[in-house]
């Protein structure tokens, strides 16, 4: 999916609903479908995302901590980052226009998002029965099932190696990872549609509205542009300098290639070998390399992970829901787990947010409206997260080689 094709789809959407008008109407139930749609394929990819994780990563532990270590605390920061700006600047303040003319949600979970009640959040994270996380589209528990079925298949798959008998273990490992290529296969062909929603949703606004309904927009992209600013030039900067003792300008002239691809990709994995070749120009190792780029991209979700906290809240505001503390962590939690395996798919944001919402009990009607602008802050993810790739493999490989110095020394 190109921008311009966005582009032009939010062009015709706004020429049709000034023409249209009121008659426009229907044309919003199209954002609701599509977001139904992504809702329904995003659950059981990220399933199956955890399931085949756990069958195919071969860690190191030692470094595999570090990377944790390292990834846990960028996490950390962008989510309060998120959460952060959005608290202080409130950007879905001005947004209560969209409100009454966006598309009436469906299927969203009933609850208050700001009445949550903590202890029977935690309670239904353990379901009754095993189909029925995968009926009410519940991420959490979903995940509890698939780390459940992902460690017992790793190790009877450990099992039967060691044995050298085949039970198999090792034709369902294949037929997990043959389900996930389908997903996510399927899951792309869904987000093909996404000018076709943004065409639908914005000339539904425009014809109800008109063009004022649309100008609380730029700040939702100028305040998520800021926090993945900060992301970038604070945070990350303070791990290279300070913690690696690596020059500035040395890194950023390395990473360069790889911070224009992913702008221009808008994909952290088509990114990846660019990202390889930036880390061995910085003379980085090539196990920290392959850790941090190859293995632990999956938790170097930093862009996505700061852009859905920030847009939780924004969704908030512009319904005039004050989340608490137990809704703001659960929102963190459920941003964490739908960013895992889910950045390896085209505009992972907009999929993992739908659901995000959902888990938090947020309505979705907004979500169709800011994929026409979505095609900017995918961009801006994406490259947030393959400089937390090269990043994070410029820390690690500091602390290896410090740690190698240090043996060698006793």
């Amino acid at each position: 999916m190109t921008a311009l094709r966005i582009l032009a789809a939010a062009a015709f959407g706004a020429f049709a609903g000034a023409v249209l008008g009121e008659r426009a109407a229907p044309l919003g139930e199209l954002g609701k479908l599509f977001i139904q749609l992504i809702k329904m394929l995003a659950v059981p990819l990220l399933f199956l995302s955890v399931v085949d994780a756990f069958l195919t990563t071969r860690l190191k532990w030692r470094e595999a901590g570090r990377m944790t270590w390292i990834s846990g605390i960028n996490t950390a920061a962008a989510l309060a980052i998120g959460l952060g700006i959005s608290r202080v600047l409130e950007p879905g303040r001005g947004a209560a226009d969209l409100i009454s003319v966006a598309t009436p949600a469906q299927g969203g979970v009933a609850t208050p998002a700001g009445a949550l009640e903590f202890g029977k959040v935690i309670s239904g994270f353990f379901p009754a029965s095993i189909a029925g996380p995968f009926v009410d589209n519940a991420m959490i528990p979903v995940l509890l099932l698939a780390v459940l079925l992902g460690a017992g298949l790793r190790k009877q798959l450990a099992h039967e190696e060691a044995s050298g008998e085949a039970r198999g273990a090792r034709g369902l490992a294949a037929i997990v990872a043959s389900l996930l290529g389908v997903a996510r296969i399927v899951i792309g062909w869904a987000v093909a549609w996404v000018p076709l929603a943004v065409f639908a949703v914005v000339a539904k606004v425009v014809g109800a509205s008109g063009f004022a309904a649309l100008k609380s927009l730029p700040t939702y992209i100028g305040v998520a542009l800021l926090g993945l600013g900060i992301q970038v030039l604070l945070v990350y900067s303070f791990w290279i300098r300070v913690v690696a003792g690596r020059s500035l300008r040395e890194f950023w002239r390395s990473a360069q290639d790889a911070v224009v691809f992913a702008l221009g990709a808008s994909s952290s994995l088509a990114t990846l070998p660019v990202t390889l070749r930036s880390l061995e120009r910085l003379n980085v190792a090539p196990a920290s390399a392959r850790m941090s780029a190859c293995v632990a991209t999956n938790f170097n979700n930093d862009g996505i992970l700061l852009y859905e906290a920030m847009a939780v809240l924004f969704v908030a505001q512009a319904h005039g829901i004050e989340l608490d503390m137990s809704a703001q962590l659960l929102a963190s939690l459920a941003c964490v787990v739908a960013g895992f395996g889910i950045s390896g798919i085209p505009d992972a944001g907009l999929v993992s947010l739908a659901i995000v919402l959902a888990t938090v009990g947020l309505p979705t009607e907004l979500l169709p409206l800011l994929l026409s602008v979505d095609w900017i802050l995918s961009r801006a993810r994406a490259m947030t997260n393959v400089v937390a790739d090269i990043v994070g493999g410029v820390v690690l490989d500091a602390w290896e080689r410090k740690n190698t110095h240090h043996r060698g020394a006793a």
